[in-house]
């Protein structure tokens, strides 16, 4: 059994996501196992090296991890040879230009989503990469999560019949800034530096849809400004210019040609009282389900209850507890550290995961796709359809 390096250039690592959960949790993690295993038993050990503007954090950060390699020079990291793979989480503005010149240098990428923030630079990019016939990819995170997964294994098991909607509901309360420190950063609330919850957070429903209860058709949607002003990391009060919820309603075809109903409620103004930060609700004519992060409950039609509607009386029932729990069947690890571990194999070794890689470019196209679906929509108060995206 032998041991390979891969090296991996890893730039908007100082951010949230791309420390948290591409730099520690998937990369740092993978190191610490032992590496990927491959179809034949080696190992591929990533090698990263450390890309970022502030020197002196990124040295920091490196030291940290037990990582060699940093440094503020882009152009000068994509002409070693030794690093074949280029990865990106920094700001979408910027996307489609660092993964075209990581293209021309010869590297596979992989990125954050969106790829882009229009549609146009998304296609754009996409041909590029399947012209180069290097490997490419897009982080679609929320299929590798248990509780979709497990909803995902009812769906497969027919357990649901004929699905009939999915209810998307996400979001929780960003504080402003003024009484409480802000949680999420202020560029999310502008959007001439790429904010917004549309850009955000549709991107990753139309994964989810596509994969799990069918292919988008077309949408309809409502975007919100609830609040028009916060107060950035200085405590600076600033003007909110983009959208920080949205209502919309898409129609879908699901994966037996039947018509599925989609809403998603997203917002960064609401209060939770569900069982989880987002939740997946699925109705289906034998079963539905409703799925976390984490977990997943279901209720079959024999077990269905008879509510009795009289609103005279208070309700007797507990609706929570008529859900029987889908149970852990295996160990689930970080959804990130596995499409990491697939895209390295994807990277390395084609014959391991038996099938085409899924999870590209392309398919991160289609996530900004139905942005500008969306946000065409509630600028002109009508449905749009979602046509096939021809790459």
């Amino acid at each position: 059994m032998a041991t390979r390096n891969l090296g991996l250039i890893m730039h908007g690592v100082t951010g949230r996501m791309g420390l948290n959960q591409h730099l520690i949790r998937s990369i740092v993690a993978i190191r610490q196992q032992g590496g990927v295993t491959l179809s034949n038993g080696d190992k591929v050990m990533p090698d990263p090296v450390l890309i970022g503007r502030n020197a002196e954090k990124i040295e920091a950060l490196a030291r940290e991890h037990g990582i060699n390699r940093f440094g503020t020079n882009l152009d000068a990291a994509l002409e070693n040879r030794a690093d074949t793979v280029f990865f990106d989480a920094g700001t979408t503005q910027m996307r489609p230009t660092l993964l075209a010149k990581a293209l021309r240098a010869g590297k596979h990428v992989y990125c954050e989503k969106p790829i882009a923030t229009n549609l146009a630079e998304a296609v754009q990019i996409c041909q590029q990469a399947q012209a180069s016939g290097l490997k490419h990819g897009a982080v679609q995170d929320k299929l590798f999560l248990p509780g979709l997964r497990k909803l995902d294994m009812l769906r497969r098991a027919g357990f649901f019949g004929r699905m009939l909607n999915v209810r998307i509901d996400f979001g929780y309360w960003v504080f402003e800034g003024d009484l409480q420190p802000i949680q999420r950063p202020s560029w999310n609330y502008r959007a001439e530096d790429g904010g917004g919850m549309i850009l955000d957070m549709m991107c990753h429903w139309r994964y989810v849809l596509d994969n799990l209860f069918g292919e988008v058709q077309s949408i309809t949607c409502l975007a919100s400004t609830h609040i028009d002003k916060r107060w950035d990391e200085a405590g600076k009060p600033y003007d909110c210019t983009a959208d920080d919820a949205a209502y919309a309603t898409a129609q879908l075809k699901g994966h037996n040609g039947e018509p599925v109903v989609a809403q998603m409620t997203m917002s960064w103004a609401t209060r939770v009282r569900r069982d989880d930060l987002v939740t997946f609700h699925v109705d289906g004519t034998h079963g539905s389900a409703v799925a976390g992060l984490q977990d997943c409950r279901a209720q079959s039609r024999v077990n269905t209850p008879r509510p009795v509607w009289n609103p005279d009386v208070k309700q007797t029932m507990n609706f929570f507890d008529q859900w029987q729990e889908v149970p852990d069947t295996q160990v689930y690890d970080n959804g990130f550290k596995l499409q990491w571990e697939a895209f390295i194999r994807h990277v390395v070794d084609d014959e391991t995961a038996g099938a085409p890689y899924r999870w590209t470019l392309p398919e991160g196209a289609k996530g900004v796709q139905l942005v500008e679906a969306a946000l065409q929509s509630s600028k002109e108060r009508r449905w749009v359809d979602v046509p096939a995206l021809a790459l």
